[in-house]
């Protein structure tokens, strides 16, 4: 096992220890809806400062990116991103569909992902060249052929995104061909699941890169293909993003090019 991948492993279970103790305290539900956020903002830099310190001792002089400091710009050799819990909605309604991730980019590409689901002690890996795994199991994606036998995720921009309008009239394209869409609220468990082939495809407009990076590297190890909705590979700057088994991406991307107006990145 490639030594980043151990380290980033090692960091996912112990925040997933951490994630899972303030889960199970008996009434954190019921608490005041502004006190569970400070609670759930601990919580989160709880994570995030364990995950961290162990990353760094092992590799002082790497970059750790989160949420708050990602930016596209960064030129560091090897960067950490981290997301210490994606969904937060649903982790504070206990939906327990949930998960932390990290992925190392060294010079700019992927090499490294991992994804985990501390609920269901699901662990998604993947090192580039040596495929995606699943708690040591090798992935592949699926190979559904027609968009009507397919399970699509995704999720829904906000209106002030400027592609919103074209985004729904695409989806609602799909929806007329595809009755198995769905949107779960945590995309890095979408794309995983998309490595492991139990969903064939998500597609979203302006994902932050913390919610996809990991599981970009995961779907291209499983076999799957990763584009934005143009069919280029612009999608670490734009957060437009189609993702699946190679055949239903590009129903979806055939879909997307009937707009007159296009998805813009």
């Amino acid at each position: 096992m490639h030594p980043m991948l151990n380290i980033a492993i090692r960091a996912v279970r112990k925040a997933g220890t951490i994630i899972i103790r303030h889960y199970e305290i008996t009434g954190y539900h019921e608490t005041h809806e502004t006190n569970y956020q400070t609670l759930s903002n601990n919580m989160k830099k709880d994570v995030l400062c364990q995950m961290t310190t162990l990353i760094l001792k092992s590799y002082p002089q790497h970059l750790i990116l989160t949420e708050d400091t990602i930016k596209k710009e960064e030129n560091q050799n090897t960067q950490w991103l981290i997301n210490p819990l994606d969904s937060t909605i649903n982790y504070s309604k206990k939906l327990p569909h949930f998960s932390i991730s990290v992925t190392v980019r060294v010079k700019g590409r992927s090499e490294i992902a991992v994804i985990y689901d501390p609920m269901r002690n699901e662990l998604f890996y993947a090192s580039r060249g040596q495929g995606a795994q699943l708690n040591g199991y090798r992935l592949r994606g699926s190979f559904t052929r027609e968009i009507n036998k397919a399970i699509i995720t995704t999720n829904f921009p906000c209106i002030n995104n400027p592609n919103h309008k074209t985004y729904f009239q695409i989806v609602n394209r799909i929806w007329a061909q595809c009755p198995n869409v769905r949107r779960s609220g945590s995309p890095s468990l979408d794309l995983a699941y998309i490595a492991a082939g139990r969903i064939d495809a998500y597609c979203e407009i302006g994902l932050k890169t913390l919610d996809f990076a990991a599981g970009e590297l995961l779907i291209r190890e499983a076999g799957g293909l990763v584009t934005d909705f143009n069919g280029a590979h612009d999608y670490f700057y734009s957060g437009n993003l189609i993702a699946g088994n190679a055949r239903i991406v590009k129903t979806i991307l055939m879909n997307s090019k009937k707009d007159k107006t296009m998805i813009k990145d």
